[in-house]
């Protein structure tokens, strides 16, 4: 019968949760521990479920009646990194990790049955902006600097220029492991401050732009010495390559000679 009323529970609370349950949100930085509380006191005979992610993978349990406290999840990453409270039935994971974001369910079972839902995100460390002068963009005054602002392999986050405390300029993106860019003008002699700010829900990175560093009055023919290192890379493998292939060539033409001098004199040979 306890098994029946049990089941019968766990069926009820997923039409609840599907139906109605209140989800708190949750954000937490990679690394970081985070505590769900159950909020409740646990009373004689009462069972707590944990379950996570839409396959309801079983995280741990709190069976009273039975003085059984039982933590799994190590299929889901969770090994090792589990802490369940006797007395509350709250649980803590810690170090946790950007793909252990998702709906965490608390089950509670005992004299009311209820459930608690805790729509958790965990957000990677934000890099440090880079601001660099683009080269490829063609300014549309001799006397202003065409500068961009990049962060590679980002996710959920927010790029944005500023002027002192005044926003410029935004971009945001959502997807995950991107490289995001925002591009500003700006004059050579300009004395305001500048700043791109790279932030999402919980914590933002800021780099302040030396307009005199990167902004220096020059030539055309100049701007060679600030372009994307990435180009310049890119520019040696390719030089590169083409030696290797020059190399390879004449390596070949050599070869291909010399065989063919080698079946002429045994001709010759073979006649005489």
């Amino acid at each position: 019968m306890v098994h029946v009323f049990v089941l019968f529970c766990l069926c009820w609370l997923c039409l609840v949760g599907v139906f109605g349950a209140e989800t708190e949100s949750v954000s937490v930085m990679e690394g970081d521990s985070v505590t769900l509380r159950s909020d409740t006191e646990i009373q004689k005979d009462d069972l707590i479920l944990w379950r996570f992610g839409t396959e309801d993978s079983h995280l741990a349990e709190v069976n009273s009646s039975a003085q059984i406290i039982s933590i799994s999840g190590s299929t889901e990453g969770f090994k090792d990194r589990l802490h369940l409270d006797p007395r509350t039935g709250s649980l803590t994971v810690r170090n946790i990790r950007t793909n252990q974001s998702g709906i965490y369910k608390a089950q509670i079972i005992g004299r009311k049955v209820s459930m608690k839902m805790f729509n958790v995100t965990v957000y990677a460390h934000l890099p440090v902006p880079v601001i660099t002068r683009d080269c490829s963009s063609s300014s549309s005054s001799s006397s202003s600097c065409s500068l961009v602002c990049s962060a590679v392999n980002v996710s959920h986050v927010t790029l944005s220029w500023y002027k002192g405390n005044s926003l410029l300029s935004s971009i945001s993106v959502s997807d995950l492991s991107s490289t995001v860019s925002l591009h500003l003008e700006v004059e050579y002699q300009d004395k305001n401050t500048y700043s791109c700010v790279l932030n999402n829900a919980i914590s933002n990175q800021t780099q302040h732009l030396n307009i005199s560093e990167l902004c220096q009055i020059r030539s055309d023919s100049d701007c060679i010495c600030c372009c994307d290192s990435t180009k310049a890379v890119i520019q040696l493998v390719l030089s590169a390559l083409v030696g290797v292939a020059t190399v390879v060539v004449l390596c070949f033409d050599i070869t291909s000679r010399r065989a063919e001098q080698k079946r002429t004199q045994k001709s010759t040979s073979v006649k005489l």
